[in-house]
């Protein structure tokens, strides 16, 4: 990786201490039950990679451990330093999907977004950060270029380059890879391997990629959550 922008990783991988924890949770609306029965514990320094059907409720997992929703029945911890606290430092990628890009913002203005709950940095810091971000995404040539400009991929570096700007103890990929040009899929890997030494990360994708084969622990998600412990986890009953 000679030349290229790398992220700051100087601090060393987490204590295996509890930061989420899903206690007893069901999501349903009117008769649809999304999930049920769903306990499950992350810690810190952990990689979770979370898979499923269509339809099997990954989505609505992954609001629930964002605090997007809140269950039908159970509840959803947040803890640091084993205290429970209200809030934790998470950075998220949605699908894109989920992005009106007619909305007329720029690239640069996108990841200065995810530096708004950053109280305690000047703004040389701000930028400098902005600045790093925008590089190892490779959008030097597209930071003053509106979201409705890019292409798919490029918008996907965008909104990556959003969630991670502020170093976030937590990061959530919603299936990440979706867009992503073949050209820059290997730098994503580089630079969630680069993540993964410092941060808590949790990834939802319909399929194992090669991105979620990085992971020390592995969930199915079809309505009800299996954790897997054989070496590949294509499909359920792979598991064991």
């Amino acid at each position: 990786m000679t030349g290229k922008p790398k992220l700051d990783a100087s601090s060393m991988r987490l204590p295996q201490n509890k930061i989420i924890e899903l206690d007893s949770v069901a999501m349903q609306w009117d008769k649809h039950v999304a999930l049920q029965n769903v306990s499950l514990s992350i810690n810190e320094g952990d990689f979770v990679a979370i898979t499923g059907p269509n339809g099997g409720g990954k989505t609505t997992l992954l609001r629930l451990i964002l605090r997007l929703i809140k269950p039908t029945t159970g509840k959803v911890i947040y803890r640091s330093g084993g205290q429970e606290v209200e809030s934790l430092e998470i950075g998220y990628l949605p699908q894109k999907n989920q992005i009106d890009s007619r909305f007329p913002i720029t690239v640069k203005e996108v990841i200065e977004l995810g530096l708004m709950s950053q109280k305690g940095l000047s703004k040389q810091e701000r930028r400098d950060r902005v600045a790093q971000t925008i590089a190892l995404m490779g959008l030097e040539e597209h930071a003053t270029r509106l979201i409705g400009e890019l292409s798919g991929g490029q918008l996907q570096r965008t909104l990556l380059g959003r969630a991670i700007v502020s170093r976030p103890r937590i990061l959530v990929l919603d299936e990440p890879l979706s867009y992503v040009d073949k050209a820059f899929e290997g730098r994503l890997y580089e630079i969630i391997t680069q993540l993964a030494q410092y941060t808590t990360i949790i990834l939802v994708s319909h399929e194992m990629t090669r991105i979620a084969t990085m992971a020390n622990r592995h969930i199915i998600i079809d309505r009800t959550l299996h954790e897997c412990s054989a070496e590949h986890h294509y499909i359920a009953t792979q598991c064991n």
